[in-house]
């Protein structure tokens, strides 16, 4: 027997593959705070990364799968994801002819499917949805189970249960994520509901300064010093706004006509909790072109609405390829936001909101594959 299990193990084919990528440049914003912001910044478009993925091939079609991938801050040298070590991936797994199980921690469908219908999002990161609190800039559910099809005449599937691991409810602090997409020719489609039960942890909600409201869920979540106009966030990272729960349901689309990629998605994210809930609408529309093979031009537009307050953002950015592995990207984007006077603007969670209504950030940067 132990002969036998030799045996089988030195004819298996395995493989381990190390991988990474870095993104760094120089950033500016018109407006945090009341004062103009230059700064280093990285992993921003693209977050910085050092991985090992394997497999091994076990017979009979299956083979095992595991990913091990770290996130970090070229700028400091430090952790990402809250100091995780493989904060932004850790897996193993199982697959086989018609799809692929894993457990550990892992992207939800939002990121699997519906990301890159985002022109906005690609061209400057900044230029993203409100405080990505639909997701789309990519987020991870842990201690999960996730099953992912393999492709199936273009159709693509998936679910995921993330534990609570709440001793007494199987419902506190878990999530799941399900969504399905549909390639063919030069059409792409895609739908996605993802739901997290109690959001905490990176997950944690900051409406001030994801959203730039001073009041959320009738609830106080930011003051205005009157004499000084000095605002002090009530909910600061590490002091979550409690949610019931918070809920995604997405759609989006692309069509390619030659160079010319067309793209769009609707998002609603609502969040329950203190016996009301709330809506913030993402309506999004871009293109991408590529110029020449090494120059890719981008543009789109967002329409968000939440109650009274709406944002209109616009996005315009390039990139530009010097090989397959090292690339630059520049980018502007301008969002400003109207309704009531207690909303500011805040440009996602990446700085501080506005001191007024308007925000203009922009980015120049190389980005590196390993």
């Amino acid at each position: 027997m132990v002969l036998a299990c030799m045996s089988a193990g030195a004819y298996a084919q395995s493989s381990v593959e190390i991988y990474g990528l870095i993104d760094a440049g120089i950033t500016y914003v018109s407006n945090q705070g009341g004062s103009r912001l230059y700064q280093f910044a990285d992993g921003i478009n693209f977050g910085n990364r050092f991985g090992l993925e394997g497999s091994e091939d076990l017979g009979g079609g299956y083979k095992a799968v595991f990913r091990l991938e770290n996130g970090f801050s070229l700028g400091t040298g430090g952790l990402n994801q809250g100091g995780s070590m493989f904060g932004r991936q850790a897996y193993v797994g199982l697959s086989n002819q018609y799809g692929t199980l894993t457990l550990g921690n892992q992207y939800d469908f939002v990121f699997d499917y519906l990301t890159e219908f985002s022109a906005t999002g690609y061209a400057l990161a900044y230029g993203g949805h409100m405080g990505d609190v639909d997701r789309q800039g990519g987020d991870r559910l842990n201690n999960s189970v996730k099953f992912s099809s393999n492709d199936f005449h273009g159709l693509r599937f998936g679910a995921m249960y993330s534990f609570g691991n709440v001793a007494g409810s199987l419902r506190e602090n878990s999530a799941w994520s399900a969504g399905a997409k549909y390639d063919q020719g030069n059409l792409s489609l895609a739908a996605v509901y993802t739901q997290l039960n109690n959001p905490h942890g990176i997950a944690a909600l900051d409406p001030y300064n994801q959203l730039g409201v001073f009041t959320f869920l009738n609830q106080t979540v930011a003051t205005r010093n009157p004499a000084t106009g000095q605002v002090t966030d009530l909910y600061p990272y590490g002091t979550a706004f409690p949610v019931d729960r918070q809920s995604m349901g997405e759609v989006g689309a692309s069509y390619k006509l030659g160079n010319l990629t067309l793209t769009g998605n609707v998002t609603a994210t609502t969040f329950k909790g203190y016996g009301t809930q709330q809506t913030l609408w993402v309506y999004e529309a871009g293109a991408l072109y590529s110029v020449t093979p090494q120059l890719l031009g981008i543009a789109g537009y967002e329409y968000q609405k939440m109650g009274d307050v709406h944002w209109n953002q616009p996005t315009i950015g390039a990139y530009y390829y010097l090989s397959k592995r090292t690339s630059f990207y520049a980018a502007v984007s301008y969002q400003v936001a109207s309704g009531p006077l207690n909303a500011t603007q805040g440009q996602g969670f990446y700085f501080g909101p506005s001191s007024n209504h308007e925000q203009t950030s922009a980015r120049i940067a190389i980005i590196h594959k390993f």
